[in-house]
């Protein structure tokens, strides 16, 4: 069985300019272990929109139907010199039913059901994937909310994970009011895990307070640094996962754990000796990270993917981490979305403006064959 359906890929040219557009795909019939998936529901999480659309104005892009034209000022990151030419897939999870499938008994193990996947190009109507990075979704359990089954609460519970690797006690975590930032709290409580949640506004304290957290810090407010010690020395968090990457609050985080660390720690001239360590996973802001090294010499910050991690999983983890996404996708791993969006008006001018904005708490759920 062939298909043909639409697909949006992201592709950057010579003359500077990146086009967003829908492409026809013809899909041959699946062999060996691929599966041919309907895809019926895919996120859009703020990867996707670095694949997307990267550092370009869209805002001030030529949108025509189908179709945008973005163009950005000085030249690109140097990682946008090898995409020159190359249609990238967006979309990179999502689920739906498979409709038919090659001659492995992996693959004919999954015709007819409906599963999840991280295979990327998952705005589209059709996606021939791997069935071994397939997982079968119990019944009951449809294409939405299943679809955000991987990105979000596989890296909330690595970071669980990678805390008791390195020999932490505690995390702190920004932009907490975000679904994977939801998904953490319920993960911390739990697993006995002492988190810190720092979010911008009193409303999404009030949200995470309402679903078990109990230390929440608000950036916002006059007080917030008076706050954030005091969580830090309640819990002993030493450990930072940052979805924001620009501006000051790295640096803020830093200050407070050092103050906490030196309260009963002798002096000395090159700070304190506790461990303090933030990883940026995200780019919320994409200004430089700024920060006055005020805080000793102890100190580590670093970049953090999932896919990284991933790798170096052993196979056990893996398989013990998706059977309680799995069990947990109508609770802990639940996703709530604020719009659903069917894939032909996803590249609209007003469509865009909306998700674009990546505002805290709104997901936005595409749906290709709804």
């Amino acid at each position: 069985m062939s298909v043909t359906g639409k697909a949006i890929a992201s592709t950057y040219a010579a003359d500077g300019t990146l086009t967003v557009e829908f492409v026809e795909q013809a899909l041959p019939a699946p062999t060996g272990h691929e599966v041919l998936l309907r895809v019926e529901a895919s996120p859009i999480n703020p990867s996707d929109l670095g694949v997307m659309f990267g550092p370009f104005d869209i805002a001030g892009a030529d949108y025509t139907p189908g179709r945008i034209v973005a163009r950005m000022e000085g030249a690109p990151p140097p990682p946008f010199l090898k995409r020159i030419g190359y249609p990238m897939p967006c979309g990179n999870e999502g689920a739906g039913t498979v409709i038919a499938a090659g001659d492995a008994p992996e693959a004919q193990a999954l015709l007819g059901k409906t599963v999840t996947c991280l295979q990327g190009g998952m705005y589209s109507e059709y996606r021939l994937v791997d069935a071994r990075a397939c997982l079968a979704l119990p019944d009951g359990v449809d294409a939405a909310t299943g679809a955000s089954s991987v990105v979000n609460p596989i890296t909330a519970l690595t970071f669980v994970e990678t805390m008791r690797k390195q020999g932490f006690t505690g995390l702190i975590h920004t932009a907490a009011a975000s679904n994977l930032g939801q998904i953490l709290v319920k993960i911390c409580k739990e697993d006995g895990v002492p988190l810190v949640n720092i979010v911008r506004k009193e409303e999404h304290v009030a949200l995470l307070r309402g679903i078990g957290a109990e230390h929440v810090c608000n950036s916002s407010a006059p007080d917030f640094h008076a706050q954030l010690v005091a969580a830090i020395r309640a819990t002993g968090a030493m450990l930072g996962f940052d979805a924001i990457g620009g501006g000051d609050l790295v640096g803020r985080i830093f200050n407070a754990m050092e103050e906490v660390a030196a309260l009963d720690a002798p002096y000395d001239p090159y700070g304190t000796h506790t461990r303090k360590k933030i990883y940026i996973y995200g780019m919320l802001d994409r200004g430089p990270t700024r920060f006055a090294r005020d805080f000793g010499f102890t100190w580590e910050l670093g970049g953090y993917i999932l896919t990284d991690f991933l790798m170096q999983a052993p196979p056990e983890w893996m398989a013990q981490t998706r059977e309680r996404v799995v069990a947990g996708l109508k609770t802990t791993f639940a996703s709530g979305y604020s719009a659903k969006v069917p894939l032909l008006n996803m590249l609209d001018r007003a469509v865009v403006a909306e998700y674009a904005q990546m505002r805290t708490g709104e997901k936005v759920l595409i749906v290709p064959n709804g």
